[in-house]
């Protein structure tokens, strides 16, 4: 993995912790002072993992794109691409040796 890409996944990975951290503790605050209740609590924190999951969902698919994009336009095939090609040859092999 590139030093970039470390970089970028801890960044998000240390943001992920102390999200949940801060939204814990404003959660529990919310508690104490008899505001919501602990299962009021449970379905909100649930509710941001949900999102975070859906964002989480989303970045990867994003990111994939890019990459996908990028490696094309260095001139790479996919593994799709180069087993239909593998495909052609052999049946052009195949057609070469019955001609023989």
């Amino acid at each position: 993995m590139s030093d970039l890409l470390k970089k970028g996944f801890f960044i998000g990975l240390g943001a992920a912790v102390n999200g949940k951290e801060k939204a814990s503790k404003m959660l529990d605050e919310l508690i104490e002072k008899g505001q919501i209740s602990p299962g009021e609590a449970r379905d909100m924190l649930n509710s941001f993992k949900e999102k975070g999951e859906e964002q989480n969902k989303q970045w990867n698919s994003k990111s994939q794109d890019y990459f996908r994009d990028t490696i094309k336009e260095l001139g790479f095939v996919t593994k799709e691409e180069y087993e239909q090609l593998e495909l052609r040859v052999k049946k052009l092999e195949e057609l070469h040796k019955g001609e023989e």
